[in-house]
């Protein structure tokens, strides 16, 4: 972590990972980055990823646009950016539109597992939780490993089970 600051001058957080992770889970499965105009699913073939950051007025989701293109200090930075202009309350309208997917982190509330609201018209989004060490088996004993869940919400109506919990797989194997 020292030496990603020192030398791309942002810290390295877990967001990062988990954009990445979700742009390559939303490429293997682009009906999560797809969205209903009437009668006919549009599917983007962009990745303008909302990301949920805290202010007074409560929490808001910027848009980081083309992050597919951004390496991981450049979504750092870009998460940086939009919380300081959250904090400063100089979001705008254009800063918040246009997301073809959301990531809302509770957990940085302590959220342990919660089911996060759809940003129509998106089809998915993805709730990060609090990690937490937790008894797991490996290799035959039980071993103390720090956990996240992950929580997939999605529109059914383009969306099915089976294609939800790949995303989610896939985010895991990415990560």
């Amino acid at each position: 972590k020292e030496g990603f600051e020192k030398k791309h001058g942002v810290g390295l957080g877990f967001m990062s990972f988990f954009v990445k992770a979700s742009i390559e889970a939303l490429k293997a499965y682009p009906r999560v980055n797809a969205m209903i105009d009437g009668a006919d699913i549009v599917f983007h073939h962009r990745y303008h990823i909302g990301v949920a950051v805290s202010s007074e007025k409560g929490l808001l989701v910027p848009v980081i646009r083309n992050a597919d293109q951004l390496t991981f200090a450049g979504v750092e930075k870009a998460i940086v950016h939009y919380a300081q202009k959250a904090r400063d309350g100089k979001i705008g309208v254009d800063d918040l539109q246009g997301g073809t997917f959301t990531i809302s982190n509770g957990g940085v509330f302590g959220s342990m597992l919660s089911t996060p609201i759809l940003n129509p018209p998106q089809s998915g989004i993805l709730g990060m939780h609090r990690i937490e060490d937790r008894p797991v088996a490996r290799g035959g004993q039980v071993v103390i490993r720090p956990m996240m869940y992950l929580a997939l919400s999605y529109d059914h109506r383009i969306i099915d089970g089976k294609e939800a919990v790949g995303f989610l797989v896939r985010i895991k194997e990415c990560i």
